[in-house]
This record gives structure tokens, sequence and C-alpha cells, in this order.
């Protein structure tokens, strides 16, 4: 077999492969959060990265899944990423993962066994990066290759961060570059410049455990990650937990290399067009390009971070000392008629 290439052995990549926001939606609808369950903090109707449950005292528990086809060609570096994409559910919720188990279908008939060890060599890789062991796992035989992992993770009540605590005039920031979505659908176009995939790759590799010290910050007033919603779908949640509305300035959105060449090629994800028209609507008019970036379906993309103006300073500091973007995208502003997210120049 001549070089394997996986992004090509899968329809859609990463999480963009996720079902959209209104679709979801309406699969889940009705569904009870609280099931007779007092100590269920987080479950299902909340729309947040992960399910918290008390547990002892201060202490809670996370629970947390995510799977995807490959956003790669390289086994490894697709067992890597989906390993730091899972884990980054709990460091969204403030905490700090305990294990892991493994989820993966791979094609036995049709991709070499040895290319699957890699994958899982990969997601070991992002266990031992978090500190925990990859426990175990299950494995089934699909068409097309899909990994990722379930976390458990623990946090204490008081350092606990949801996407619904928001408060209005909070400065936004996000942790890492956007344009992954984009950066893999022109991989799989062979339009991806080698500089453009190494980028993305560094940058979807790296796990979020600022999102831990991030929690101790009585002035971060909710946390969330940006994953195949794009950043415009995440940031929507936000407001909607939060009742509030939110402004975004495009010259502030941290990018990876090059996104505008790629978005003038129209490298688009097919979960670009699923996210916008979910949520299009609650978004203040904007050009095909601006759309294109904003439900960018992002793979193991950075965190949201909503802080009151007292610990800006504080968080500006942090991110700077970790190398990561430092100026504010945005602000929460008050709910009123009219878009949810109004986005300027």
């Amino acid at each position: 077999m001549d070089k394997i290439r996986l992004t090509q052995f899968a329809k859609g990549s990463g999480c963009g492969c996720k079902i959209s926001p209104d679709t979801l939606h309406s699969m889940l609808g009705g569904h009870s959060a609280s099931l007779g369950f007092a100590d269920l903090l987080v479950g299902p109707t909340a729309n947040d990265d992960a399910a918290v449950l008390r547990w002892d005292g201060d202490m809670a528990v996370i629970s947390t899944t995510d799977f995807f086809t490959p956003i790669v060609d390289d086994a490894y570096d697709y067992g890597l990423i989906a390993g730091a994409n899972a884990l980054s559910d709990v460091y969204a919720m403030g905490g700090e993962p305990l294990m892991a188990i493994a989820i993966l279908g791979w094609p036995v008939d049709v991709l070499p066994l040895e290319e699957a060890q890699r994958l899982m060599e990969g997601g070991r890789e992002a266990c031992r990066r978090a500190g925990i062991p990859l426990a175990g796992g299950h494995s089934i035989d699909v068409p097309e290759p899909i990994f990722g992992l379930a976390v458990t993770g623990k946090v204490k009540l008081e350092y606990l961060k949801t996407n619904s605590k928001a408060k209005e005039g909070d400065y936004l920031f996000l942790t890492k570059a956007l344009g992954t979505g984009l950066i893999a659908t022109a991989t799989k176009m062979n339009k991806a410049e080698d500089t453009q995939i190494k980028a993305a790759i560094e940058s979807m590799s790296s796990l979020n455990i600022i999102g831990t010290e991030l929690a101790r910050m009585a002035e971060v007033n909710a946390l969330t990650d940006v994953t195949g919603f794009g950043i415009a779908g995440h940031l929507l949640e936000v407001c909607e937990g939060s009742g509030l509305n939110a402004e975004i300035s495009l010259e502030k959105l941290p990018l990876l290399p090059d996104i505008a060449r790629l978005i003038d090629d129209y490298c688009m994800p097919a979960g670009t067009t699923r996210n916008w028209r979910s949520y299009g609507e609650r978004i203040s008019k904007v050009d095909g390009k601006t759309l294109m970036l904003l439900a960018d379906p992002q793979t193991s993309g950075g965190l949201l971070i909503c802080v009151s103006e007292e610990g800006k300073n504080k968080v500006q500091e942090l991110l700077k000392e970790k190398g990561m973007p430092s100026e504010p995208i945005g602000r929460m502003t008050a709910k009123e008629k009219g878009p949810t997210l109004r986005v300027e120049p």
C-alpha cells in the first residue's frame, strides 16, 4: 500500500463530524437533566462540556467522552489530537483528569493494524502528558476509523466552572488560534501548506491544562472549550446559559497561518454550513468570508474565558506566561433585542 492518508478514509474530519446544534437539540429534546438525581450538578440540558456529579463533601466527579474520524493523515498525530480533545472537556470544567479509556473503531480489512497501534500510542501519549493512565477501552470493526477517549476527572466544587455563569462586562479571551477546520479540509484537498499543517497539529495536540489554573481565579466567571460548533456556536451557548449577549472583534481573533488564503480557496468543511444554518440568524450580518471563520468547526480548540474587569490583567499575565493569545477578543453585554452575538470589524 502507498503512504496511507487517513483523512481519505473518512467523510468528515475531527470535530467537523459533530451533529449540528439544532439537530442535536431536536434529538435530545425533552430529556430531563435531573431525573431525580439531586447530586447531578451538570447534566444533559446544560449544553456544557461534561457531566458533573457531587461525590463526597466538597468534591465532584467529571465525566465526558469525545471521539471522531481522522483530522490528520498520520495515525500517531490523530491519536494524540483525539486524546487532547477529549481531555479538554475536563479542563474546561476547571477539573483534573484521573483516568481515561479508549474508544476505537477500525476498518480491520482495509487499514493495517500497525496503523491502529500507532494511533493508540498517540492516545497514550496524550494521557501521559495529562499525568493519567489510559486504563482500557473498547474497539469495533467499522467502515471508517474512529478514535477518542472517555475521561473521568475530579474538581473541587469551589473551582467548578460552567459555560452559564458569565457576567455582563466580562472580557472574552481565547487560548488557541482558529482555523483547524479550514486547514483539515485544505489538507484533504491538497491545498494546505506544510507550515499550516504543522501549526494546526501543534495547536490541536496541546492540552488545555491551563483550565485548571484559570478555575482557581474567582474573577473567571465562565469557561468552555471551542470545538465543533465553532467560536460563534460555543459563544452563543455561553450567551444562552448566562442570559446575555456578546460582541467580538474580528481583528482580535487569533488565527492560524494564512487562513485568509484557505477561505479565498473555499476550503470550507461541511460542518461550517451545518453550524451556520443552526445559529446564523442569531448573529449580526456578516459576509461569507467572516461566516467561514466564525462557524469553522474546531478540533481540540482553545478555551473561551469569561473574566471580570478586575481579573482581566491577571488572566492576560497568565496567558502571556504560557505563550498563548493574550488580547481580549470581545465582551459579554446586556441581554437586549436584536442579534445575540454582534460581530465588529
